[in-house]
């Protein structure tokens, strides 16, 4: 089909998209708001752009995703596009509050061997155990490491260990709390037969430093899932809106490797000129959005990894065709001044991205189209899981007062620009 068809097609797709979002169905009511004082709804996002595959791929993914699901689910979502388009950003956002969020967003495969990585355990508990140093403080002030990261654990021990760490440590990793109860941790021990009686304790993981992408999925699968069995329309929202971002980078090959931004290979700025500057300037003209209904997933947590295998299989074509290009494509016509979010900056030229876009076969919008099957298709698995709640009479979601404040923290942090953690440079 010619490409020019092609064109007609993405810019028809886009006027029903608006159209979609002018006309929420009758049956179920759109995210609310209940002000008090100064507040705002929810379904304002800040506006400050960021240009990560991000704020603008991200919203269009969960926005399409929303279009493709059955009509029982459509019911609940379609009245609350907005609120899944804007807070597709979310993730990102905290990314500038908090030092854990960023690993939530990559994996770093290679830092596991190579593929099929069989040594990297898949479950997170699991990998969790493996790589995790746990310090105890004695009464003499000493401190002691009780067990270490790699360090294999003693058969006997591996079903309460297991347990324990699902009991104790789980909760504080996603609190952003080193510490551990230190009289749980002495009733554990003693239960395993040691007699060490610590008075404080903490833990220090090393997985985050590699990433936990495909693992914080599986997280955010389960509690989607939960979520609809409980018929909360406002954490439904809020998981979904998250999870269609962690999917989404789940897509994306640099979001798989240490070499994220070309560092290790004298190709400083590849990750923006992958997942920003390349869909920005043709996914409005020429991408095809159509990817079908969604599927039900058997085995989510495996289907997640292989997500990030499939995109860990494109890291060296995405570097390869880069750098070939580079070499052979005029150098005055690489980089040019464009206009960004009303700001003057230097990047890839429209050509130099064309032609780049062309040598990956158009990967860019493989990548996007099968994200957005990937993120529709988790929703519509986790409300099958959770016995195909009835959508259609749940009750508008109110942001709560904490939710309020938890917002405003995020775009202040998010307004003065400093990523905590790893910053990849979109």
């Amino acid at each position: 089909m010619p490409r020019s068809i092609f064109g007609r097609l993405a810019a028809l797709t886009l006027i029903f998209i608006g159209l979609c979002a002018l006309k929420p169905m009758p049956l179920s009511k759109p995210y609310r708001f209940e002000p008090t004082n100064h507040q705002s709804p929810i379904n304002q996002s800040p506006l400050h752009q960021s240009p990560d595959w991000g704020f603008f791929a991200h919203k269009r993914i969960n926005r399409l995703a929303v279009l493709t699901l059955p009509p029982q689910m459509m019911v609940f979502f379609k009245p609350n596009i907005d609120y899944l388009t804007d807070h597709a950003v979310d993730p990102d956002m905290r990314r500038y509050a908090s030092k854990h969020e960023a690993p939530r967003h990559y994996i770093d495969l290679d830092n596991y061997g190579a593929p099929p990585f069989d040594e990297l355990p898949r479950q997170w508990v699991d990998a969790l155990m493996a790589h995790t140093d746990i310090w105890a403080v004695k009464a003499s002030g000493d401190t002691v490491l009780l067990w270490g990261d790699k360090k294999p654990l003693q058969e006997v021990w591996q079903r309460d260990y297991k347990n324990w760490f699902y009991s104790q440590l789980m909760p504080r990793f996603y609190q952003d709390d080193e510490t551990l109860n230190a009289d749980s941790l002495r009733n554990f021990l003693e239960i395993m037969g040691r007699n060490e009686r610590p008075q404080a304790a903490f833990y220090k993981e090393h997985l985050s430093q590699h990433g936990t992408l495909p693992w914080n999925l599986q997280r955010m699968q389960r509690l989607l899932t939960e979520a609809f069995r409980q018929r909360d329309s406002r954490r439904i929202l809020k998981i979904a809106s998250d999870m269609g971002h962690y999917i989404g980078d789940a897509h994306v090959p640099l979001h798989t490797t240490s070499n994220y931004n070309g560092q290790k290979t004298e190709q400083h700025g590849i990750h923006g000129f992958w997942e920003s500057r390349i869909p920005e300037l043709f996914a409005d003209e020429s991408y095809d959005y159509f990817v079908g209904k969604p599927e039900y997933v058997e085995r989510s947590e495996d289907w997640f990894w292989q997500m990030v295998f499939d995109s860990n299989k494109l890291v060296d074509s995405v570097l390869t065709f880069e750098k070939r290009l580079r070499r052979t494509f005029p150098l005055d016509r690489q980089m040019c001044p464009d206009m960004r979010s009303g700001v003057m900056s230097v990047m890839p030229c429209r050509d130099f991205a064309a032609a780049y876009q062309d040598a990956m076969n158009g990967m860019v919008e493989r990548r996007m189209r099968a994200a957005i099957h990937a993120v529709s298709s988790a929703w519509y698995t986790a409300w099958v899981d959770a016995g195909e709640p009835d959508l259609s009479k749940m009750g508008a979601p109110v942001i709560s007062e904490e939710e309020r404040k938890e917002e405003e923290r995020l775009r202040k942090n998010f307004e003065q620009g400093k990523i905590l953690g790893r910053a990849e440079e979109h």
